[in-house]
């Protein structure tokens, strides 16, 4: 079996130092599980492609592992990450955050399985296969990030590769079912994901159990995972396993093969092409992306016992993206602010009452009709609010929007602009939950989530360059009841000393982190 750097993980409390990843896999019940990782940087070029993300850190932002919770970690050194995969079951990756590193290769699956009284709603497959796809430079990523330093876009990337772009075959038996994980863990660009003569079953989207509804290929967008159910019922031979890029004028394509076990039969006829159709046929699709109501959570109780349609909303958002040039540079915007990323991570300077660091609610509901601005703005809320987003796209590309902390149900998509009247069209019974969501060219997407974890939250956009950027802003979600039921305690070591020290901070603050 080919496969990518994985974790492979059961329900737990995990730590891990980050300073490795070799496949993992844990079969005990053991609630604990402990991981070290040694990232090393090396010139690693994948053949010529042209022929974490979701866990919800609960009650823990300070374990998010972006620049407004956590400072990088510096070279030779080693952060310990602990944190509860709780109340998710699915697949998901992880990848650098700071600067461009995850181009550069950065990046691995991470699979969270049932605990063993929790059942799946699917028989157990006889293989487990992750595919991480995604478009690729071979520019560095320092080169990348001085580009847009410089205040230039990225150029259209030099193709597409599966699993780091070397020959990859995944062998499997025949009339057997194989669960197949693929994420688009690129920078820019949506794939569609197809394998020759099979149908995929889909049963997962990003940790919630789906209806398991068949389709011939799916769309994937940047920063999104799902699992499908792949029967081996051809005859015996090689096929093609296929991802491509999609609404781009030129397509990029990276194949993979799908073997069957003791068959000496190659591939035959060609790739499969991209499928016909474009906007519209890839956003009806995804409306039929819907939450299993009867099957088991991470919890024993059912997905859908949760009925989030009749929670009222505490607060509707309005996000829209933009693409303004400041200062004669490109940069991109939330609502007219472009996000400048602080030397003192914000959930540091609000715990700690550091000021001039961000402003509280600087991002305008709606967006002013002036030009766009540099900022650091954060949006306050009440732990346990229920609000609904509405993400607005009046450029002519896709979008993607990420929300660190939540999964969250999306329940209406939609061209042009978005009017009251569409929510009489939203699904409040049966919409899929996930913790990143696509937003068509001049359309919208509507989400409802349920503010349930404290801390300090990054949405942002999933397309690297353009959240490097500034298309990003955080959710401050907080209570004055403090309670370890509701967030745990900042971690005593954290790697910012240095910088926090020569700030203007509290002789407290200093005596704090000193060990």
């Amino acid at each position: 079996m080919a496969n990518s750097p994985a974790l492979l993980l059961p329900l737990f409390l995990l730590g891990f130092v980050l300073f490795v990843a070799p496949p993992l896999l844990v079969s005990a019940d053991d609630p604990y599980r402990y991981f070290t990782w040694t990232v090393t940087y090396g010139d690693i070029y994948p053949s010529d492609p042209s022929n974490r993300n979701g866990i919800k850190q609960r009650k823990n932002s300070w374990q998010d592992g972006v620049l407004g919770t956590n400072c990088p970690i510096p070279p030779n050194s080693n952060y310990t990450y602990k944190f509860q995969t709780k109340d998710q079951i699915g697949s998901f990756f992880y990848f650098p955050s700071v600067g461009m590193q995850r181009s550069a290769g950065g990046f691995g699956a991470l699979n969270v399985y049932q605990r063993p009284l929790i059942p799946v709603p699917y028989p157990t497959p006889s293989g487990d296969f992750t595919l991480l796809i995604g478009d690729w430079y071979r520019t560095s990523h320092k080169v990348l990030q001085q580009t847009l330093d410089s205040g230039k876009d990225l150029s259209f990337p030099d193709g597409l590769i599966i699993n780091g772009g070397q020959p990859t075959a995944f062998n499997g038996d025949q009339g057997k079912t194989y669960l197949f994980r693929i994420s688009n863990v690129g920078l820019t660009n949506s794939i569609n994901f197809r394998i020759q003569n099979h149908k995929l079953k889909l049963v997962e989207v990003e940790g919630t159990h789906t209806l398991q509804n068949t389709y011939d290929s799916l769309d994937i967008h940047v920063g999104q995972s799902l699992a499908v159910l792949v029967t081996l019922d051809q005859p015996a031979k090689d096929y093609y396993i296929v991802a491509s890029t999609r609404f781009t004028r030129k397509i990029l394509t990276a194949t993979a093969l799908l073997h069957y076990s003791g068959s000496n039969s190659p591939v035959t006829g060609s790739i499969l092409p991209s499928p016909p159709y474009q906007i519209h046929g890839s956003m009806q699709q995804a409306r039929t992306f819907r939450w299993n109501l009867t099957a088991s959570a991470a919890r024993p109780n059912p997905q859908g016992s949760y009925h989030y349609g009749t929670i009222p909303r505490a607060r509707s958002l309005h996000i829209f993206n933009s693409a303004p040039m400041i200062g004669g540079k490109q940069r991109y915007a939330v609502n007219g602010v472009s996000y400048v990323v602080p030397d003192t991570p914000l959930k540091l300077a609000d715990n700690f009452n550091i000021a001039n660091v961000f402003a509280w609610d600087s991002l305008p509901f709606p967006p002013t009709a002036g030009p766009a601005v540099l900022g650091t703005p954060v949006v306050r809320f009440n732990l346990h609010d229920f609000i609904e987003i509405v993400f607005e796209n009046t450029e002519n590309t896709i979008q993607t929007w990420h929300l660190d902390g939540y999964d969250f149900w999306v329940v209406g998509y939609g061209l042009g602009k978005w009017t009251q009247n569409v929510t009489k069209s939203y699904n409040l019974v049966d919409a899929v939950t996930r913790h990143t969501v696509q937003v068509y060219p001049n359309g919208w997407s509507a989400i409802l989530v349920s503010l349930d974890n404290e801390g300090m939250w990054n949405l942002r956009s999933s397309m690297w360059a353009r959240q490097y950027l500034g298309q990003q802003s955080y959710f401050r979600v907080w209570t004055p009841q403090k309670s370890y039921s509701n967030e745990y305690d900042i971690p005593r070591i954290l790697y910012c000393v240095a910088r926090l020290l020569v700030s203007t901070i509290s002789r407290n603050l200093r005596n704090y982190f000193v060990c």
